[in-house]
């Protein structure tokens, strides 16, 4: 039998092609060269690029035997996920191959920033000697204030260390007992902006985050103080942080990512308070080689039919068929049991009833581990690191799995403790010959819902008109309701609402849902496929 194909369109270190190992036929190609690349992906089983191929749908079209698309980095843009997941095509990539270069490039800028290390290198290099033109400050006994306490916040944190500063962080999904571990003070997001002589963000960019440091936030930092961004462009407002900038409200700013990349005509970079890098969070020899060598795992994983930690659009692995299904609807539901949730968790049980139970689920607790940490973690979360981050974060998670179960052929439930010790749950199941997703739970309350892109769940006292309120309001907003589902524990007791909406609602409009209920609590849900 001839061996599978696989076909790397950029060039990849050495270490890649090693770790193929030899059962495998390597072509290379100029995956710049369309032509060229639309001709050799055809026999392809496999393509390893970086970010130059744009493997679009025309090239998913032309490669009839292609399993699966590997990129040796973190960003898929230059990758169809939605045309790859039509074809069948499993997409991987590189999760945390550059977090130690991302970490490092962080106190790079803060480094930059504190001693105006570029300014003075161009004034010198023009022959301008002007030494207190440059003037710096210390960090020795400064505040480091950390925008998001995942894989790469810690490690920047862990690194701060040594200069004898005091760390605070804000990430509202990290227990006290992880943030102790890492010797950084949990604080507000008010409190943090108050006190930081630099802020550095390592968040996510979901419609919950961009933006999340804008002229509201900058206006409560010292003027001495400094701002990095070396996670995703727009989690700063760049027109706010240009007007800051420009009226010295804050000191100055290190960037290494733009909402355009790369950007035009941005007023942020003529100013000379502001260092400015071209997205070079990955740029390290390591980190390259580390990308490559972990697709090329992957791919080797991919054709052989094995379970594939990161594949980002496609469950791999030798799964049971019947347990296949309930890989997405345990992942919503992890996204669910995230936005409820109000304080850091601590525990999370994932129960599964049914008929499932006689088959080996293990791989569910991971689904449900990924779609707890997808929006909340500014590291891409999959099933080989969902289990880290929980562990990470210091929290516990167990799995049970029973044949008992009342109303469903199977019903998945993920129930979990919280710090200030409540606790919260939510059920789902699949049902119909179609397999349709419905949540069948919510805090103990029973519901029937098919999961929708935009949700909002609240609680309040059971009593009429409530229905009437919330449906002119969002009749008002011009938001449509596409589903409903209406729950209570006794007559004139605690109520529960789930509505599926057809488009995000502005918190504004959720915060006048919010008091004109008197609800006592109120979540917008955004599933992301």
């Amino acid at each position: 039998m001839s061996k599978p194909v696989v076909l790397i369109a950029e060039e990849l270190s050495p270490a890649t092609v090693e770790a193929l190992g030899p059962d495998f036929q390597v072509v290379n190609v100029d995956g710049t060269d369309r032509p060229a690349l639309l001709a050799a992906v055809a026999t392809a089983d496999a393509i390893l690029v970086r970010s130059a191929t744009q493997v679009d749908a025309e090239v998913l079209q032309a490669a009839s035997a292609l399993k699966v698309i590997a990129r040796a980095g973190v960003g898929l843009d230059n990758v169809d996920i939605k045309a790859a997941t039509s074809a069948g095509v499993m997409v991987v990539n590189a999760p945390t191959s550059n977090i130690i270069s991302a970490a490092e490039l962080t106190v790079g800028h803060i480094l930059s920033l504190a001693r105006h290390l570029p300014q003075a290198h161009e004034a010198l290099s023009n022959g301008l000697w002007k030494r207190s033109a440059y003037t710096g400050t210390e960090l020795y006994e400064k505040t480091i204030g950390i925008v998001g306490l995942g894989r790469i916040g810690a490690l920047v944190a862990e690194r701060v260390k040594g200069f004898g500063v005091t760390i605070v962080a804000y990430d509202p999904y990290v227990t006290s007992a992880r943030a102790q571990q890492l010797g950084v003070q949990l604080v507000s997001l008010e409190e943090l902006l108050a006190q930081a002589d630099f802020l550095t963000i390592h968040m996510p960019k979901t419609p919950e985050t961009t933006g999340m440091i804008g002229a509201e936030q900058l206006a409560q930092m010292k003027p001495t103080a400094y701002v990095v961004n070396v996670a995703r462009g727009g989690l700063i407002d760049e027109q706010a942080l240009y007007e800051a900038l420009a009226a010295k409200t804050i000191a100055g700013a290190g960037l290494d990512v733009f909402v355009q990349e790369p950007p035009k005509d941005l007023p942020l970079l003529a100013l000379s308070n502001v260092i400015v890098t071209p997205h070079l969070g990955a740029s390290t020899d390591e980190a390259q080689e580390k990308a490559g060598v972990s697709v090329a795992k992957s791919v080797r994983l991919a054709l052989a039919g094995e379970l594939v930690p990161d594949a980002v659009n496609v469950a791999g692995g030798v799964i049971d068929p019947y347990v296949r299904p309930g890989l997405p609807l345990t992942e919503k539901l992890g996204q669910v049991f995230s936005a409820l949730a109000h304080s850091s968790l601590t525990s999370i049980d994932i129960e599964v009833h049914g008929e499932l139970a006689n088959y080996d689920v293990k791989v569910l607790r991971l689904a449900a581990l990924k779609g707890i940490f997808t929006n909340v973690v500014s590291d891409s979360v999959s099933y080989v690191n969902a289990p880290l981050i929980a562990e990470q974060r210091g929290v516990e998670v167990r799995m049970f799995s029973d044949g008992e179960t009342e109303d469903y052929r199977n019903v998945v439930t993920i129930r979990g403790a919280l710090s200030d010790g409540s606790q919260i749950s939510v059920s789902g199941t699949l049902t119909g010959t179609k397999q349709v997703e419905k949540i069948v739970e919510i805090n103990g309350y029973d519901v029937e819902l098919p999961f929708a892109e935009h949700m909002i769940v609240f609680t309040y006292r059971d009593r009429p008109g409530i229905v009437a309120t919330y449906g002119r309001l969002l009749g008002e907003a011009g938001i449509n309701i596409a589903g409903m589902q209406v729950a209570r524990d006794v007559e004139a007791g605690r109520a529960l609402s789930v509505l599926s909406i057809d488009s995000p609602a502005p918190e504004s409009l959720l915060s006048e849902l919010r008091s004109e209920i008197s609800a006592d609590t109120l979540r917008e849900i955004d599933i992301v496929d």
